[in-house]
């Protein structure tokens, strides 16, 4: 038996924000990466957006720690956003902590439109404080996936990115050279060693 979901024209499909969040290495863009690919499956119209600054692995495509990609289009602000998902069904953003407040009235609107939202980031800096927008984007999110990774020194469940080398700006990209995956026990022994600095 059909529901009224079911029967739904894309003009009536109801939008949603999805956020999937977590420390480095806990697998969000492949989190990311694996819901728009289901979607480009299903036929639907997307696109994925990531900030421009994040260069590590494509200037243009949206690359997992693993080296799964998926092609995007790199914005230097939210505000863009809105300009380019013009008839799509769903929007991927990956790292989405780089962006600025802006991306939480952003997702409202595509949602508004009817468009599912999908969005990827850290929801803590490097410090364990919250990240950039991404506290007003789990608060209004419909759907809410926090991903893993193992802690490197112990081998518990990583909620943290520790931060391995001495720098106090909140962004600054790099991959294992920079930080590791920590739980919160093994963060919090961190920082003592550091002298309360990560």
């Amino acid at each position: 038996m059909f529901s009224e979901r079911d029967t739904q024209s894309p003009k009536q499909r109801k939008g949603c924000i999805e956020v999937v969040c977590g420390s480095m290495f806990s697998g969000k863009t492949e989190e990311l990466i694996r819901r728009m690919r289901r979607a480009q499956f299903a036929k639907q119209k997307v696109e994925i957006f990531k900030p421009a600054i994040d260069v590590r692995y494509s200037e243009v495509d949206v690359v997992s720690h693993n080296k799964t990609a998926i092609v995007s289009t790199p914005v230097e602000s939210s505000q863009s956003i809105l300009l380019l998902a013009e008839d799509v069904e769903v929007v991927g953003i990956d790292e989405a902590q780089f962006f600025d407040m802006n991306i939480v009235d952003v997702c409202r609107e595509l949602a508004g439109r009817g468009i599912r939202v999908i969005v990827a980031g850290l929801d803590m800096d490097y410090k364990g404080t919250p990240f950039g927008p991404m506290p007003n984007l789990l608060a209004i999110a419909d759907d809410v996936f926090k991903a893993h990774a193992i802690c490197v020194r112990c081998g518990n469940l990583a909620n943290f990115s520790h931060r391995l080398v001495s720098s106090s700006r909140q962004v600054l990209l790099g991959e294992t050279e920079k930080y590791e995956p920590l739980c919160r026990e093994c963060f919090e022994l961190a920082k003592r060693d550091n002298g309360g600095a990560c």
